[in-house]
């Protein structure tokens, strides 16, 4: 394999994150989230070198504290374009009984107005994974269009395209999101599939049939079906693997599956098999849901190693 400058780059969405900290009442703590921006984090706590694409904007005041985030994290900023005339999109998190509830606003945000042109720094082609989701795919006709040019840019390359589906029903059409991710899941290398969004997107409750479902559409990526509280189950095309949960006191599971991501295409850059990186970022995504926000409780290698080493 020919060198590369990154281990992970990511494309997508950042949002300016704001969790409220006691459930019932109007407390938040404010920080950055966006699905591909916490994987990108995640994966460089876990010692990967990272960068992030996209565009943030120009117009609020929140796109430094995006900028100087990711820096703060060491991740490299090179490839994010400031859009003078958008805002960045916004996030509440409330927190009840039955779990946690998102609020967006995000209309015309800067990442929604991405377009293909803005790939031509060419950091995509200069990493080992690129990082996608179902998200980006679903914000804007034009941030859809430069998902799958930077997964064309990376096939070309000999980068592998890692996708995430985060099927959200309220961000586009059904027959939409059907259609546009059966083609994303077809044309990935690594794909990382919720449960609930399988379920929604085939109709299909079983873990084994919605997996059928999935090499049916790719016969040749790694997958993982992400199953929240019951874990994840690795299929590594010869066998599948279910690996449980790690049990700890969560109180906030809002980036644990985005934990999960950036924790696995870390180990796998680091050198681990598919199944020692997946027993490592299941490790790493209980230990996010036990702090409040997207970012600040995505934990170290040393925070994993220890909390490894005591489950064993």
């Amino acid at each position: 394999m020919a060198a590369h400058d990154f281990d992970v780059v990511g494309l997508g969405e950042a949002l300016i994150e704001f969790n409220q900290t006691v459930p019932g009442e109007p407390m938040y703590r404010q920080g950055i989230g966006g699905d591909t921006s916490n994987v990108i984090i995640a994966a460089a706590r876990a010692g990967a070198r990272t960068a992030y694409l996209g565009r943030y904007g120009g117009n609020d005041d929140f796109g430094e504290l995006l900028l100087q985030t990711w820096r703060n994290e060491g991740v490299d900023v090179s490839g994010m374009i400031c859009d003078e005339q958008a805002n960045n999109g916004l996030y509440f998190v409330q927190h009840a009984a039955d779990g946690h509830r998102f609020s967006y606003a995000r209309h015309e945000s800067a990442a929604a107005r991405m377009r293909p042109a803005d790939l031509q720094h060419g950091l995509v082609e200069r990493s080992r994974y690129l990082h996608v989701s179902g998200i980006s795919l679903a914000i804007s006709t034009t941030a859809c269009d430069t998902v799958f040019a930077a997964m064309e840019r990376a096939r070309n390359a000999g980068t592998r395209s890692c996708l995430d589906a985060n099927l959200r029903a309220r961000l586009w059409p059904m027959s939409r999101a059907r259609a546009i991710l059966r083609e994303a899941i077809a044309q990935c290398d690594v794909f990382l599939p919720g449960l609930d969004d399988m379920a929604l997107m085939t109709g299909m409750d079983q873990p084994d049939a919605i997996l059928d479902w999935i090499r049916a559409v790719n016969d040749h990526a790694i997958v993982v079906l992400k199953m929240g509280s019951k874990g994840v189950i690795l299929d590594d095309k010869l066998t599948r693997t279910p690996i449980a949960p790690r049990s700890v006191k969560a109180v906030d599971a809002t980036g644990a599956g985005d934990c999960f991501a950036g924790n696995l295409l870390a180990r796998a850059c680091a050198g681990d098999d598919w199944l020692q990186a997946c027993y490592y970022a299941n490790a790493a995504a209980g230990l996010s849901t036990t702090g409040y926000g997207a970012v600040d409780p995505l934990p170290r290698p040393e925070q994993v190693r220890a909390f490894l080493n005591a489950a064993n």
